[in-house]
């Protein structure tokens, strides 16, 4: 935006040198055809001011065609007073101003108080964006940053009493100004951009000395509620609810990885601690990129939000995950065995569950449960009408499970209504394949893990 204006960002022509008689310069935009006159949210606060306080629809939207004809000249912006000549229909011209109450001192020492807190604010301001808890901060602290109804106060040559066609079209050429460089509004508010960051800077300084020049952090009325607001960063719902319509949107989602991202190297020439395992937290910090990538990945999948919420794992369920998706060296491996509470016997088969079907399938394994009579009545039907008339093996329920009399398989029926396979080996049953809607299929369909 530096570019955009003729004669800098200037104060009595020394642009080093604060003094009150701030003024910066904006030379005429160009025709604004097909498009918008503010994509920022708080260019879009700025014109829902305006159009709120407006009496007649009519000279808005006179002000707006005058706009994006490009019939503004140089805007000039001075604490409480924008200007500029707006040429009329006719080619005649007037000298437009629209006014907007300076933040009295009280107020700006505030809003640098609270600015010096938050870091992040400063951060978002150099980067030319106005975030919105800035706004939302200084009015928890009592100052108003946006205008509102009423406070965009209109003058012209041309005698109108409410806001005209001409100041109309100031305005909606300074929110093209204000996407921009949101500093353009902290000058209207009493404070141009060099001497804010001057004053920011000493404040950070004292802060940093243990001097503590900040303003009040609090809201003005020292109400508790407000206080609470501003000191936990938390915004009010009504107030959140009421700033709807001016609220940015959403950003883009973010783009996903090719693969997760590698984990540092923990072998140095320095000892670790006694109890720390470097290759345990190597293992760990890669378990933790692959975990993060693949549920980036299902965020990002449509219809994500319609998706339960995952299982919260126990420490003994994220051991045998651990074992299962990491596959630790033996030694790590001897340390999850004892934190599974399983022998490793135990452990082999949970890993293979694991391995079917994460927390649901390990549930299976370690449960036995009674269905009630309705899930139990719909189980049978379903076991009923999984195998053609002679064909259906013989089944032995008990809870939740029906083994074949004739071999060694076993159908377990999940809480979930699905049903997992098991066979006998070496005298222990063992997960078979997959959950599957259908026992006939997934009893045909059972297979060994892969590894």
């Amino acid at each position: 935006m530096r570019d955009g204006h003729d004669g800098g960002d200037y104060e009595s022509g020394d642009r080093d040198t604060p003094v009150p008689g701030q003024e910066r310069t904006f030379g005429a935009l160009p025709p604004a055809h097909g498009r918008g006159f503010a994509e920022s949210w708080w260019g879009r606060a700025w014109l829902k001011a305006l159009e709120d306080t407006a009496l007649d629809g009519q000279q808005l939207k006179k002000g707006r065609r005058f706009a994006r004809e490009g019939r503004v000249g140089a805007v000039s912006v001075r604490p409480g007073r924008i200007t500029a000549v707006v040429r009329d229909g006719d080619s005649s011209t007037h000298r437009s101003d629209v006014l907007l109450q300076e933040l009295s001192e009280a107020d700006w020492e505030r809003l640098l108080g609270m600015a010096v807190e938050r870091a992040g604010h400063i951060a978002a301001l150099l980067d030319r964006e106005m975030p919105p808890h800035l706004v939302e901060d200084a009015a928890a602290a009592g100052v108003e940053l946006l205008p509102g109804i009423g406070d965009l106060d209109p003058e012209c040559t041309c005698d109108a009493w409410d806001h005209c066609p001409h100041t109309a079209a100031l305005c909606y050429q300074v929110a093209r100004l204000l996407d921009q460089d949101p500093f353009v509004l902290l000058l209207m508010r009493g404070r141009g951009e060099r001497r804010l960051l001057d004053e920011l800077q000493i404040r950070i300084a004292a802060r940093a000395e243990g001097h503590g020049a900040r303003g009040p952090a609090g809201p003005a009325d020292g109400s508790a509620t407000a206080a609470a607001s501003a000191d936990d960063g938390g915004v009010r719902a009504d107030e959140a609810f009421a700033a709807r319509d001016i609220l940015p949107p959403l950003p883009d989602p973010p783009p996903l990885p090719a693969e997760p991202g590698a984990a540092p190297s923990l072998d140095t020439e320095t000892e670790p601690q006694d109890g720390v395992d470097p290759a345990a937290l190597e293992m760990l910090a890669t378990d933790g990129a692959a975990r993060a990538h693949r549920m980036l990945a299902e965020a990002l999948a449509p219809g994500h939000e319609q998706q339960p919420l995952p299982a919260v794992l126990t420490p003994q369920q994220d051991a045998v995950r651990l074992v299962a998706e990491a596959r630790p060296e033996p030694w790590i491996t001897k340390r999850l065995i004892a934190a599974s509470g399983r022998r490793r016997a135990e452990l082999d088969v949970a890993v293979r569950a694991w391995r079917y079907g994460g927390v649901a399938a390990l549930a299976v394994l370690d449960e036995e449960w009674t269905p009630g009579p309705e899930a139990l009545a719909g189980a049978r039907a379903l076991l009923a009408e999984a195998w053609e008339e002679g064909e259906r093996p013989r089944l032995r329920s008990s809870g939740n499970r029906w083994t074949d009399v004739d071999g060694g398989v076993q159908l377990r029926y999940g809480r979930d209504g699905r049903w997992w396979p098991y066979r006998k080996e070496g005298g222990r049953w063992v997960p078979a394949g997959p959950a599957d809607d259908d026992p006939a299929a997934a009893l045909g369909g059972s297979g060994g893990p892969e590894d």
